[in-house]
Formats: C-alpha cells, structure tokens, sequence
C-alpha cells in the first residue's frame, strides 16, 4: 500500500501474518495437492461437453486431478522436459490442457500459447521457451491450423517431442496421444520431485509484437500468490462452482480464476471448447446457473455486456457474484447487470507481469465507481511521476495523477530476453504498469489512461505500433497511427489513420489487404483506415493522438445513433480536450439511445434535446 494510505482490515490482518504463514502452499501443485488432501472426492473439475446435456459432463475430482497431474508430469519428463525447457500448449481450455498446465509446470515449465497465432510466430516462440514438448489440442476435430504450423516446424527443423490430445485420432504427423500416454504410467509411480516457490512455472506471451516473442517468466511463487489473493478477496470456498471460460494462454483463465478456484477446493466449471465464446450456453445463461447452482462467473465486460441482453427467466439464488477484468468496467454496465441480477459486480486490475492480478475489488466492500480496486496482500502501488519514476520525490500524494508502479510476490522477473527494450521492470522490484491513474486515502486504484497507448479488445492487449509498422510499410503511407475507438461489446476495437506519400494514391480496402498479411494477431487487425490529408501533430510535430481519439470516439456514436435511426439533427456531439463527451438527443429517442449506449466505455452525458444546443468551440491543438 502507499504511504499513508489506510489498507482495509482484511488486508491488513492478512499481510500480519508474514508472507510464509499465508502462502503455506507456495505452489500450484501443492495448492491443488492440498485441496485434493482435504477433499479427494469433492468435484474439482466439470466440463461442459455439450450445452443443455448434463450427462455427457466430464467430472473429475480432486483425488483424479492430482493423480493426472502426476501421470501427466511424467509423460513429459520421459520426454525430456526437465527444469529449463517446456511444454507448450496449444489450443482451447480442455481439462487436458488444463492439467497439462499444471503438469509441465511440475516437470519442466509451461508454455501456453494462443492458438490464432501465425505459424511463424508459434515457432519463434516455441524456440525462446526452449519447449521440448508441444501438446496440441483438438477438440472439435482437426485444428484448422495444424497442416500450416507442422509444415513452419520441418522448414525451420524444429525437433520437438509432438502429442495431442482430447481427441482418438491423431495428427498428421504426431504418433501419441497425452491421455494414452499418461495410462500406460504405471500405477503408484514415484511423483517427481517438488518445485521450489523461486522456480521457474511458466512463460507467457505478452502483448501484440511485431516478430520477436516477447515472453513473461512467471514463478510458481507469483501464480500461488495471485490464486491466494483472489480467492481470499473473492471469499471462495468449497461449496463455490466458477464458470471459466478464458483460453488458458491468458493468465486470467490460468490463475485469477483456474488455480484461485482449485486453491479452495471449489469446482471449476469450464463451458466447452469455446468458452464463453460459446453461444448456446451463454445465450441461455440465467438458466445455467439454476441448473448447475453456478455461484460465480469469471468474464471480461463484454461478456456481462451480452448477459445483460439475455432475458433473465430463471432462478439465480445461488450466484454471488460477477466478476470481470481485461478490459475497463463501465460504471453503467456494472450498475444495470446489479440492478437486473441484484448480485455484486466486482472488478479485477492485473497484467501478465503480474501473473494475471495486481488489484481487486473484496466482495465484501462496495463497489467504487471506476476503481479497480485495492491492491493484493504484500502488494504495493505506488503513483509516481511518469518522466521520473523512480527519482526522489517522484512518489505523488493521494489524489493525484501519475504513473501506476508496484511490486511484490505476484511481480515477474521479467522477460525471457533481457535484451527486449522495455521500460516496464524498473529499479528495486518495481513494475511499471504503464497505467496512468490515482489512488485514494483508503489505497483504492483508479485508472484514468494509458501511457503506453495499448488498445485493449475484449481481453486482448493490442500494442498499435505493430499496426502503424504494417500500415508505415505500404509505399504509399507517409505517416500511421493507430488508437482504440470505442465499442459497448469489445471495449475498444482498433482503428488507424494514415497520411499518403504526395502523389500516390491507395483505399483503406487495399491497405486493410496489405496489413493483414502482415500483422499476426488477427484480433489487432484495424476495424477500420482512414485515409487523412493531414494527421494532427503537436507543436514538436509529434503525432497528437488524442485528436484522433475524438474523431473515433464521434464515429462510435455516429454508429449507434445510425443503428437507432437518428439523423444529424436528432444527435449531435460535442467533445473536450479531456474527451469528456456530450450528446444531445431528440427527446423522443431518449431512452432507446441510452440503452444502446450502455456499456460504452467513455466519459459521456447525454442530455435531451429541448432547444438547438450551441457547440463548442473544439481544437485539435493540445493545451
């Protein structure tokens, strides 16, 4: 906590007891081992095969949890995964993948890795992991991207031990399934030895790169702290059933829901192959949660975007909470899914550096307008001034405005290559989030902005300079930048702007083909280009980013005054240089507007129209 800053009881009475005392467990294994001592039978798993079909579930229990884990462990190190190397995996969250995370981390590290990812850059990762395994998941039938990646893997003569699983027919190319594998241990094999807290556990890809894998080292001591921390604030127990539905390449789905929910002994419910992009179950999610007795719901705001369009039919008195994170919460979608479930929407603050949480709003506090929450016990956060962060008297007062840092347990080492230029891991154990925001009197975070200019989609970190080197790399662009406009559903969605070379000549259509064979995450790629004559730049000449801003955040509403079938005169926009948006609608249209606005993540009112509203005087000049 900052200095002078009050943390709440809860925290406080937790960080008395000495980190030792509370991490008891200080790995993952150990804190599903621990669970499994104490309730072998209890459910720790269930799998949702196929919506509305409860029988064809899979179940596992604790008791099978720990035993696959160690059959999974020892397929690997028969492999050659030991300390140093890794597993990696890639595709969707399946119990399998789920217990091969757990299962490299104990033989060697894991590496999961998102499946939508190039072949190209799949490989270039997997040779930074320095993976001697990769594990291919196939759910739903042959991955459309397997012919693509085993063809990347002979041309770059990458020799890696090839499994698949959660499917009887193998690959092209891989001659042994996992679970196979796994069932020809014999029973009672001597586990393999225990991991040390400061041991490596994982590497994860970060970020939207342009060509180089810029991989986060995790211990297993950040991801039990992170498990821990979440469990406690969220009040887990093992009476809780969590829907999961985030791919297990995101540390969310991996440890601020997987491991938080198996450190207390509770069930963790997994919605099928697709997750919550599953629409069958989350479009009749109310009734899900009366049939399973659901108690909490991990997702990111889009998700509780969509359930707030679901008509709410059925009975949910056995949900406690929703809890989101990923993306910025909007104040009006938290209020409208409380008000129409009458359960707490709670927010969650984290990055990968931190294995996936830094702050959390308790279950048991209410929830503060735009804040993020308190940081985790042990967890300090400091906000300093960004051009000198770690100078003397950077640190800012409450209240103020600055650069978000912090350090503890949940804190990684940093990069797999010490030669990324980053300036995220700073001096004495600090991180730089990268965040601009405050914190009160109490020690709440607030974040107000970005520094680094990330777009965040869904759940989705889009770095724009992969974006603008895509778009700068058409000969006929002069200058590219790229900014989030704002979307109800996905937060933000990725918008550029270029400027030509004079005298050529090019259309967004054109330059939309030429990126996207370029860019590596399709998520990243641009809902829309726009050509400008000229790009807004500050006195140095420096594109000014937030005059496009304005323009994307006037075309979001553009659009959804158009959905709602408002002309000009029906909607009009006015924004300040802070984007504090204004919209003035026709009286009669009131209602239905707001409504599909709910969820847009600015700074608006909206203000019916009585009389023709006098504009402001606007500048794309910064003040």
């Amino acid at each position: 906590m900052i200095a002078g800053s009050t943390p709440i009881p809860m925290i406080r009475d937790i960080e008395a007891q000495g980190l030792d005392t509370y991490l008891a467990c200080p790995t993952p294994f150990e804190l599903i081992a621990a669970s499994a001592a104490k309730t072998p039978d209890a459910l720790a798993i269930r799998y949702v095969r196929e919506t509305n079909r409860p029988d064809r579930d899979e179940l596992i229990s604790y008791a099978d949890l720990v035993d696959r884990i160690q059959r999974y462990a020892a397929v690997f190190r028969e492999r050659g995964v030991v300390p140093g190397t890794s597993v990696a995996i890639l595709g969707p969250h399946t119990p399998s993948t789920q217990i091969a995370l757990w299962a490299a981390e104990l033989a060697g590290a894991a590496a999961p890795i998102n499946p939508m990812l190039k072949a190209d850059h799949v490989v270039s990762i997997l040779k930074e992991a320095n993976a001697r395994c990769l594990l291919i998941s196939q759910p739903e039938g042959v991955p459309a991207f397997w012919d693509e990646l085993h063809q990347a893997l002979k041309e770059n003569s990458v020799d890696i031990e090839l499994l698949c699983c959660d499917s009887e027919q193998l690959l092209n190319g891989i001659d042994c399934s996992l679970e196979q594998a796994a069932a020809d241990i014999p029973s009672g094999t001597t586990p393999l030895e225990p991991r040390q807290p400061d041991d490596l556990a994982a590497y994860y890809h970060t970020g939207g790169t342009t060509g180089t894998p810029k991989l986060v080292q995790h211990n297993h001591r950040n991801e039990a702290h992170v498990a821990v921390s979440c469990a406690r604030m969220f009040e887990f127990n093992a009476d809780d059933i969590l829907v999961n539905g985030f791919p297990l390449f995101h540390v969310a789905g991996a440890f601020v829901y997987g491991l938080s929910t198996l450190s207390a002994g509770a069930t963790l419910l997994i919605p099928g192959a697709q997750g919550m992009r599953n629409r069958e179950f989350l479009g009749s999610i109310w009734q899900q949660i009366e049939d399973y007795g659901i108690t909490a719901i991990g997702c990111v705001p889009t998700i509780l975007s969509s359930m707030d369009g679901v008509e709410l039919n059925a009975d949910i008195s056995s949900l406690r909470m929703l809890l989101t994170g990923g993306s910025p919460l909007p104040t009006e979608l938290a209020d409208a899914l409380e008000q129409k479930t009458g359960k707490p929407v709670r927010n969650i603050f984290g990055m990968t550096e931190s294995a996936g949480c830094i702050a959390v709003e308790p279950l048991h506090k209410e929830r503060k307008a735009k804040s993020c929450g308190f940081p985790l016990p042990f967890v300090e956060a400091r906000v300093v001034k960004p051009d000198n962060p770690m100078g003397q008297g950077s640190a800012l007062a409450p209240g103020e405005s600055g650069l978000l840092i912090i350090r503890g347990p949940n804190i990684s080492a940093g990069y797999k290559d010490p030669n990324v230029a980053d300036d995220s891991f700073l001096d004495d154990g600090w991180l730089s989030t990268g965040d601009i925001g405050t914190m009160d009197e109490e020690g709440r975070i607030f974040i107000t902005g970005r520094s680094k200019d990330i777009i965040i989609r869904g759940a989705h970190n889009i770095d724009p300079q992969q974006i603008e080197s895509a778009l700068i790399s058409h000969p006929a662009v002069r200058d590219a930048a790229a900014v989030g406009m704002p979307d109800t559903y996905a937060g933000e969605l990725p918008v550029a702007f270029v400027t030509l070379v004079a005298g050529a000549e090019t259309s967004p259509e054109s330059l939309m083909e030429h990126i996207s064979s370029i860019i590596d995450e399709p998520v990243a790629i641009p809902k829309e280009i726009v050509i400008l004559e000229d790009m807004p730049t500050t006195q140095v000449g420096k594109i000014f980013k937030p005059a496009l801003r304005r323009i994307a955040i006037r075309h979001a509403i553009d659009l959804i005054a158009r959905a709602a079938g408002l002309n000009e005169e029906q909607c009009e926009v006015t924004i300040d240089d802070k984007l504090r948006t204004r919209i003035f609608v026709a009286a009669e249209h009131l209602d239905s507007f707001k409504k599909k606005l709910t969820g847009m993540p600015i700074d608006y009112t909206v203000t019916p129209i009585t009389v023709t509203p006098v504009k402001e005087c606007l500048t794309d000049e910064p003040r």
